[in-house]
This record gives structure tokens, C-alpha cells and sequence, in this order.
């Protein structure tokens, strides 16, 4: 590992607990801990773990302009937003490919918050502030925040109660509300990327330590990249350079539902014009879950095969499926493959059969 990478507030912590630790985006991140990127996984699933996020990226909106700014660069709807609430969507250049999944949390009317991927912090920056610097302060605080995501069956019950605080509970899909864990305060977004309820916590980098230990103590076990990455696929959320990037559109990924063309007198966001022509056009290909039949996984970068084994696609993400079981994947194919069509993979000169899949691969008990 470099020299010049990056470490989180929490980065002693992740080295007490023995973990393995990777460069990632720009920092040390831990991959795994002691008890493995399986049993990780499945602890998220059967009970709570806590994954160290803080390596995303936190701009503010402040201002009377904030909400004109958040409008200007979203594809969603923020104008529907009321104050404690999230939104899940994409930012994009003019020709229609995203700039980054994001999150968008309003405080208030003139105060927005959005969360960026942590390799996008710079790119995204000079978007925003480009697109929308001169309706309102746009302000990187990054480097004030870390991100504690606690995830899992037990997580909302076990944050609840370390907080003192029972209103945690009641806190809807993606909300937020203001409490205190281990005498920091603390904002609870009830939002993640695993398929699992619970919260992530944004708290001050200096404080981030004590929120940790009090977790730990509370239970919940430290899970790496690696079981969050098998956790994300399984739940078939999509992930920024491998699924979705700047050369792909919102529909052809699976993700037209964030795009919202008519939002009233809100003013156009960037792309509006590409992505109304794309969604009047019909986009070209587009993103299919696949199951693998047999023994096998498949990687990105695997090829999609066609008749007389023309190359009609690649793979994104592929790999095991620890809970739905078997090796499940994300590719790029033609629209006019059928749905029901079995899908030939080719990797490194193997030939794979899979089934394509709707939905997620897993869904968590209600």
C-alpha cells in the first residue's frame, strides 16, 4: 500500500479488531476481520454489524437558493421532500450518463445535504458547483464527518436503545432524526446498502471513536468491503464505476424510477433534455440480474454471448450469493434479448450458463 492513501477517524479501530486492511477510492479500508467475508455476511443478515463508511463524501446546500441548487442537479424530485426526509437518486451530465448515484437529505428548507461516493468527491464537487454554485453556498464537509452504518434484523432495536432514545424506532425509510450514542451527537438516517434495515450514523470525526466502541460493546460485530459488496449484490444495488457510470443512462440501468421529467416549475436538472429522448427512444440495452446455473462464478468483465458467439454484452458485478445461494450477477444486454432468454457467459475461455432474475436477488422478512 501507498504511502498517500488516506486513513478514517476509525482506522486504529479497524487495525484492534485485526482487520485486513486494502486500499479503496483512495483509502486504507478495511477488506475483512478476523472472522472472515462470510461469516461477515451473514452476521448482517442474522443480526447487526457496523461497516465504516466514512470515505464517502458529505456536501452541504445552504441558502435561500439550496433547494433551486438540489433541482438543478438531481434527477428526482427534492421539491416533494418535507423536512427529516431522504431521496435516493442520480446526478448526470448533459448527454444523459450518470455523474453519481447519491442520497439527498433535507434539514431544512435552506439547508440540504447530499452523500457522494467516495472516489466521485472531487468529480462531483466541480459538477456541483459548476451547475449550481450560484444559487447557494455548496459546502464539501467531508472531512468534518464520519459514516457509521449499522445494518442488520437487530440494528434499529440496538441503535434505539444505546441512544435512550424510542423515537429511533419510529423512524420511517429513509428519515432522519437528531440523537445522542456515547455523548456525541449523532444524525440517524434510516438508509443503507446492504437489503437489511438500519441506520447510518453521521457523526464528527472526532467523535466517531466513542459511537464505535459504544457499538461494539452494545454487540455489533465490524464487517469489511467484502461482505458488503456480496450484501449490496445480493440486494441487486447497483455500484458506482462497475454498473452505472458516466456511459450509462438511468433506464438502460434499471434506475428510470428516480428519474422524475415532469416536476412542475422546478427548474430542468442537467441531462433532462438526453434523458427525455432516451426515455422517448427506448434505451439500446439494458442491466439483467442473472443466477448462474451450476458450479461457477462469474466476474465482471465476463463477456454476454450471442448467436455465433458475437460478444452482446459484459458482465458489471458477479459473485456468490451467500444467502439467496449459488453466484448471481449483474450484465448489460440488447433489449430485444427476451427476459426469459438463458444468457451464455464466456471468462477467460469458459462457457457459463445462467437464468435471468427480476427483482432482487434476496429481500429481506418483513
Amino acid at each position: 500500500m501507498t504511502g498517500d492513501l488516506r486513513h478514517t477517524p476509525l482506522h486504529a479501530l479497524h487495525l484492534e479488531h485485526g482487520a485486513k486492511m486494502v486500499p479503496f477510492a483512495g483509502w486504507h479500508m478495511p477488506l475483512q476481520y478476523g472472522k472472515g467475508i462470510l461469516e461477515e455476511h451473514h452476521i448482517v443478515r442474522r443480526d447487526a454489524g457496523m461497516f465504516d463508511v466514512s470515505h464517502m463524501g458529505e456536501v452541504d446546500f445552504r441558502g435561500p437558493g439550496a433547494l433551486s441548487a438540489i433541482h438543478v442537479l438531481v434527477a428526482g424530485d427534492a421539491g416533494k421532500l418535507p423536512d427529516g426526509k431522504a431521496l435516493y437518486t442520480v446526478s448526470c451530465r448533459e448527454h444523459g450518463g450518470i455523474v453519481d448515484d447519491l442520497i439527498v437529505y433535507r434539514f431544512g428548507e435552506q439547508h440540504f445535504r447530499i452523500v457522494i461516493n467516495a472516489a466521485n468527491v472531487d468529480k462531483d464537487l466541480a459538477h456541483f458547483r459548476e451547475h449550481a454554485g450560484s444559487h447557494c453556498e455548496v459546502i464539501d464537509r467531508s472531512d468534518e464527518f464520519a459514516l457509521i452504518a449499522v445494518q442488520g434484523p437487530r440494528a434499529v432495536a440496538i441503535v434505539t436503545e444505546l441512544a435512550g432514545d424510542p423515537a429511533l424506532a419510529d423512524v420511517p425509510g429513509f428519515g432522519l432524526r437528531d440523537t445522542t450514542i456515547a455523548g456525541a451527537s449523532v444524525t440517524a438516517a434510516r438508509t443503507g446498502y446492504t437489503g437489511e434495515d438500519g441506520f447510518e450514523l453521521f457523526v464528527l470525526a472526532a467523535d466517531a471513536p466513542a459511537v464505535w466502541r459504544a457499538l461494539h460493546g452494545a454487540g455489533v460485530e465490524p464487517i469489511g468491503l467484502g461482505a458488503r459488496d456480496t450484501l449490496r449484490l445480493e440486494a441487486r444495488l447497483s455500484l458506482y464505476g462497475q454498473d452505472i457510470d458516466e456511459t450509462t443512462n438511468p433506464y438502460e440501468a434499471g434506475l428510470g424510477w428516480v428519474v422524475k421529467l415532469d416536476r412542475g416549475s422546478a427548474p430542468p436538472f442537467v441531462g433532462h433534455a438526453a434523458l427525455s429522448r432516451i426515455k422517448a427512444e427506448g434505451p439500446t440495452r439494458r442491466l439483467a440480474g442473472f443466477v448462474v446455473e451450476g458450479r461457477g462464478i462469474v466476474r465482471p468483465g465476463a463477456e454476454v454471448l450471442g448467436e455465433g458467439d458475437q460478444v452482446i454484452g459484459h458482465v458489471t458485478s458477479g459473485g456468490p450469493a451467500p444467502t439467496a445461494g449459488g453466484a448471481v450477477g449483474l450484465a448489460y444486454v440488447p433489449v430485444e434479448l427476451p427476459a426469459d432468454a438463458p444468457l451464455r457467459l464466456r471468462q477467460r475461455g469458459k462457457e457459463l450458463t445462467a437464468r435471468q432474475v427480476k427483482g432482487p436477488f434476496y429481500k429481506r422478512p418483513r
